[in-house]
């Protein structure tokens, strides 16, 4: 039968579901928009698109071993709160997910959403996670999956309580000195691991500000320069990961630690969760006298 788009408009609105499911589910019930509603709270389709604009910057940080030490994978798997976060349901999707991540070799979260969820009963990471919105009543989304691959060193890894999962290419060293320095950057968040990774534009910046600050000092332009010179040398080392101090022996920095032990670092990836994400804040005394005013 023909469904007009008035109809499907108007199941959108209700449900907040995209127009193909709307269109679709109208279909299946011959029009009849309350059919439609009851078949796609069936599926998890309302639900899960209902709740799909609602932020979600808690959840989980995943590792994965690749390449037997040569690799490494993380995947960030988010949730509203934290409650849920901890939701054995939630958990067992995220680790299904990164399993499913690992095996299939799926670069971006596009194509892991149409692979077959590992112990997903056949169905796709993206079915199941609609499912689990509609059962959980929260936004879940699978936010970022990051890989590292080492040519001639090894990754490290180091996760901190779900929440920051780092990899790090180290080359040469010995023992625990990769996991070592991942959890030094776990810590100490650095940008990048020397000065070569820091952009001439955010130097040239960092510069002019140190310049205008010096100059109000009234001290001669030499004098100028030479601190100008010293707060910069102190922001490289304090964002670059071989400048700052090493968290577990704070007297020498991470460049001389690697130093030592005939070591150097190729690259890392630091996730954390939710980060970037703008968290809506409110005023929970506003909030309950609004509804109870009935507003």
């Amino acid at each position: 039968m023909e469904i007009s788009a008035s109809l499907v408009r108007e199941l959108r609105d209700r449900t907040g579901a995209g127009m193909m499911d709307c269109k679709k589910a109208l279909v299946e019930s011959g029009g009849n928009i309350d059919g439609a509603i009851e078949t796609m709270r069936k599926s998890g389709v309302a639900k899960a698109e209902k709740k799909a604009g609602r932020v979600a910057a808690e959840g989980v940080i995943l590792y994965r071993e690749l390449a037997a030490g040569a690799g490494g994978m993380l995947l960030e798997v988010n949730c509203e709160t934290d409650f849920v976060a901890k939701d054995e349901n939630f958990l067992r999707f995220a680790n299904e997910a990164a399993d499913t991540a690992r095996g299939s070799g799926a670069d971006s979260v596009e194509q892991l959403g149409a692979e077959t969820l590992a112990g997903g009963g056949g169905a796709s990471v993206e079915e199941i996670r609609r499912q689990l919105v509609a059962k959980i009543g929260e936004n879940i989304s699978v936010r970022r999956i990051a890989r590292l691959i080492s040519n001639g060193g090894r990754v490290g890894s180091y996760t901190h309580g779900g929440r920051i999962g780092v990899l790090v290419d180290v080359r040469g060293g010995e023992g625990s000195l990769a996991r070592d320095i991942a959890m030094h950057i776990a810590a100490s968040r650095p940008v990048c691991v020397d000065e070569s990774g820091l952009s001439a534009d955010l130097l040239a910046r960092e510069r002019d500000i140190y310049r205008a600050q010096a100059a109000q000092s009234g001290k001669p332009a030499d004098i100028v320069e030479k601190m100008v010179n010293g707060r910069v040398t102190k922001f490289v080392n304090e964002v670059t990961l071989l400048g700052q101090p090493f968290v577990k022996e704070p007297d020498i920095t991470v460049g001389r630690l690697l130093k030592s032990r005939a070591a150097s670092v190729a690259g890392f990836l630091r996730l954390e969760v939710g980060e970037g994400i703008e968290k809506k804040t409110g005023n929970f005394a506003a909030e309950v006298m609004a509804q109870a005013r009935g507003t």
